[in-house]
C-alpha cells in the first residue's frame, strides 16, 4: 500500500505489519495481567492501568522513531541492566500480589494492593516501560514494514502510532469484558485464586523474559 510522503510515493508494507501487529497484541503479556487484575477490581482501575501501559508503549515508540532504542539495544550492557530492571519489577510485583492474595479473605470485598489511581497508573507505565520485548518488538516490527527509500522517520512515527492506537483499541475492549466477571470474584476464595494466577503469570512471565 502506497502512502505520500514529502511529494513521494512510499509502499509500507501494512498487510505483514497489521498481520503480526495483531498477534503481538492479543497474545498475553504483563501488561495484559496488569490490566485485567485491576479492571478486575473495578472499571476505574482497569483504566488507569490501561493509560500507564498506553504511555509506556508511547514512550518506546518515541524512542524507536527517534532511534534512541536502536542505540540502547546496540549496547549489550545497556540493554541486559533493562532487562534486569524489568525482571526484577515483574517478580516483585508478582510476589507482592501472591503475598497479599489472602486479603480476599480477610476482609471481603477489599481491593487488595490498588492504594490509590497514581500507583495504578505508574504500575502500568512502569510495566512496559522496563519490558525490554516492548522495546524489541519495535526495533523489529517497524523496519520490516518501512520502505527503505521512503523516509525513515515519518514511516516510523506512523507504524509507531498504529501500534499504539491499537493496544489502545484492545484495551478498551478488555476492561469492559473484565469487569463482567466481578460477580463470580465476589465470592473471596475465587478472588485469592484469581488474585494467585495473576501473581504467579506475572512470575512465568519473567522466568520467560529473563530467558530470552
Amino acid at each position: 500500500m502506497a502512502n505520500g510522503f514529502g511529494g513521494g510515493e512510499v509502499h509500507i508494507a501494512w498487510g505483514p505489519f497489521l498481520l503480526a501487529l495483531v498477534v503481538i497484541v492479543v497474545v498475553p503479556g504483563p501488561d495484559f495481567v496488569l490490566v485485567t487484575r485491576s479492571a478486575a477490581s473495578g472499571r476505574r482501575w482497569g483504566w488507569l492501568a490501561a493509560a500507564g501501559v498506553t504511555c509506556g508503549l508511547v514512550l518506546h515508540a518515541t524512542a524507536a522513531t527517534l532511534g534512541l532504542s536502536a542505540l540502547l539495544a546496540a549496547v549489550p550492557a545497556a540493554l541486559l541492566a533493562v532487562k534486569v530492571a524489568g525482571v526484577g519489577y515483574l517478580v516483585w510485583m508478582g510476589l507482592q500480589i501472591l503475598r497479599h492474595s489472602g486479603a480476599a479473605l480477610a476482609e471481603p470485598g477489599s481491593v487488595p494492593e490498588l492504594v490509590s489511581g497514581r500507583s495504578v497508573f505508574l504500575r502500568g507505565l512502569l510495566t512496559d516501560v522496563l519490558n525490554p520485548k516492548v522495546m524489541l518488538t519495535f526495533l523489529t516490527l517497524l523496519p520490516q514494514a518501512m520502505d527503505p527509500a521512503g523516509e525513515p522517520i515519518r514511516q516510523a512515527a506512523l507504524l509507531s502510532a498504529v501500534a499504539v492506537g491499537a493496544f489502545a483499541v484492545w484495551w478498551l475492549v478488555v476492561v469492559p469484558s473484565v469487569r463482567k466477571l466481578s460477580a463470580l470474584l465476589a465470592a473471596p476464595r475465587r478472588r485469592v485464586v484469581f488474585e494467585r494466577c495473576c501473581g504467579g503469570a506475572l512470575l512465568v512471565l519473567a522466568t520467560s523474559i529473563a530467558a530470552t
